[in-house]
């Protein structure tokens, strides 16, 4: 890391500061992985020079859910073409193939994905553990990529034999769950600003851990100071699921086990109805707008504008690269803008708001208060957005190119002042190498 750095003379700083300013000309000087200073003409005697012309400057996009073991499965044919519960069906047995050597190359196969469209900050949901498999081995995968980890230690204990989805192979004893919980809490979270690595809990899902499993999981996070994460609401067959199990709503089911309030977030939350949304805006309670998957597997599309006229925190999540078969941060947003629009009106969802949601907003669903803005104390992760090359030309509005004329290319990806991009080069691990890896891991699991 540059103990000083000064980026300078770019087409326009997007601060997302409290008055979302963005600046003509802007500079942002960096000291010790921290913002230190924005504006215009900035003078910083031995920092090192960036010359950001030709780009607009952002916070960091932050990824609030993904499946990084999952970035080994993309387009499998036989799960192409299936909604939810039929996809994970068919998926199973090949994720119970996987060994730590497998989730390594996954998570940094995914992890540089993301870094490469701008994302700085990514969640992840690891919630089986075949052969060994620890959630470890991503965390310590995720530290050789350079971007911020929030690593969330899922789990499934309901099997099919008991009712629930997964296959038997892959479910885990409960009391070893939240053991095992507690050991990656005391092990890897930290809880300070500008922490690179965090734990959450996260057991998979209502129909695949059972509702002692959900509650207890919700004491051990607030005893340890955690935040917890699920998927909710995600399709028909998910509330159907709840209604026929549970007696209830999704929403009002995870309300009764102590899975709202600001330090929980949930994925997709497609299905949720206007209660529950106002619940969720009391409580505030997070969502992981997830729209490419939820097109991918036909769950629907997310009230996303209800739920932020109710004051519901929402961030984006690219989800598994199985079921979005992308980890493309730029691209998520863009989607995000084009199905608000789809669901609620062409004026439902502006190129700014869903900037302002890839970052601050999914800053504020992971509880990072030190992230998602370009404003002095804020940590120095922030991208460079190249708007010279050809998918910027003909474009009128500098800022709004990022999200209409998506995919546009980071040159430059800063993490607490180190670039982990530069020149639109991952500068961390070998790329070539990696993709080596990944398509003999491929060979391997479809053998």
């Amino acid at each position: 890391m540059t103990a000083r750095l000064l980026i300078r003379n770019a087409e326009c700083v997007v601060t997302m500061d409290g008055t979302r300013r963005e600046i003509a000309g802007g500079d942002i000087l960096i000291d010790g992985g921290v913002i230190s200073a924005v504006g215009s003409g900035l003078v910083a005697e031995g920092a090192e020079i960036v010359d950001a012309k030709g780009c607009v400057v952002t916070p960091g996009l932050v990824n609030t859910h993904h499946h990084l073991f999952q970035t080994l499965t993309r387009a499998v044919p036989a799960a192409q073409d299936a909604a939810l519960f039929g996809w994970l069906r068919t998926l199973y047995p090949i994720w119970g193939r996987m060994g730590p050597k497998d989730i390594r190359i996954s998570t940094q196969l995914g992890l540089a994905e993301l870094a490469l469209s701008g994302c700085t900050c990514s969640s992840d949901h690891l919630y089986l553990f075949p052969n060994g498999a620890r959630l470890d081995d991503s965390i310590e995968a995720a530290t050789e990529v350079g971007i911020r980890f929030h690593a969330t230690r899922g789990a499934m204990s309901i099997g099919e034999s008991k009712g629930g989805l997964p296959p038997d192979a892959l479910v885990e004893e409960e009391a070893a769950i939240l053991k095992d919980s507690a050991r990656l809490v005391d092990a890897y979270h930290d809880p300070n600003p500008g922490a690179m690595v965090q734990v959450g809990l996260a057991p998979c899902s209502p129909f695949s851990v059972s509702r002692e499993l959900m509650r207890d999981a919700a004491i051990l996070a607030r005893e340890k100071g955690v935040r917890l994460h699920t998927h909710l609401a995600e399709n028909d067959e998910d509330i159907a699921y709840s209604l026929e199990n549970f007696g209830m709503l999704p929403g009002d089911y995870a309300e009764s086990l102590g899975w709202t309030g600001d330090d929980v977030w949930h994925a997709h939350c497609v299905k949720l109805s206007p209660g529950e949304i106002d619940l969720f805006a009391r409580t505030g309670t997070g969502v992981a707008h997830c729209p490419c998957s939820n097109a991918r597997l036909a769950s629907g599309i997310a009230p996303v504008r209800a739920m932020r006229d109710a004051g519901v925190p929402v961030g984006l999540g690219v989800d598994g690269s199985a079921s979005n078969d992308s980890s493309h941060l730029g691209l998520e947003a863009r989607q995000a803008m084009l199905v608000a629009r789809l669901k609620d009106g062409p004026s439902a969802m502006t190129a700014r708001e869903v900037l302002e949601i890839a970052t601050l907003g999914g800053a504020r669903v992971l509880g990072r208060s030190d992230l998602g803005s370009i404003e002095p104390g804020k940590r120095a992760d922030v991208v460079l957005w190249d708007i010279s090359e050809l998918p910027g030309a003909g474009s009128w509005d500098p800022v709004a190119t990022l999200i209409f004329c998506a995919p546009v290319r980071p040159r430059a990806v800063y993490v607490e002042g180190r670039a982990v991009v530069d020149d639109f080069q991952l500068q961390t691990i070998d790329p070539i190498a990696l993709n080596t890896e990944a398509r003999a891991a491929v060979i391997r699991l479809a053998g």
